[in-house]
């Protein structure tokens, strides 16, 4: 198949001719537009990731804390052999 006869290169061949508003350049001075705003996505995901952070080092010295009292009050009956 040629050039010629592909419908779909004719159809990006008009797309790319026209002149659209967002491929324009715009003239010197004037501000861009604004952009879209756009949800967040992983608002939850990101809050729940910086309260986890937070709250690491709380973490940490509960498990040192009960290690340390677990190994205080071994009884030493275990057999250790």
């Amino acid at each position: 198949m040629t050039r010629d006869e592909d419908p779909t290169a004719d159809f990006l061949d008009g797309v790319r001719a026209e002149e659209t508003p967002w491929r324009t350049d715009r003239p010197a001075g004037e501000p861009a537009p604004e952009r879209a705003e756009r949800p967040e996505r992983w608002g939850r995901t990101r809050a729940a990731g910086r309260a986890a952070a937070q709250a690491a080092p709380y973490l940490q010295a509960a498990a040192l804390v009960a290690w340390l009292a677990s190994g205080a009050f071994d009884d030493g009956s275990g057999d250790q052999s």
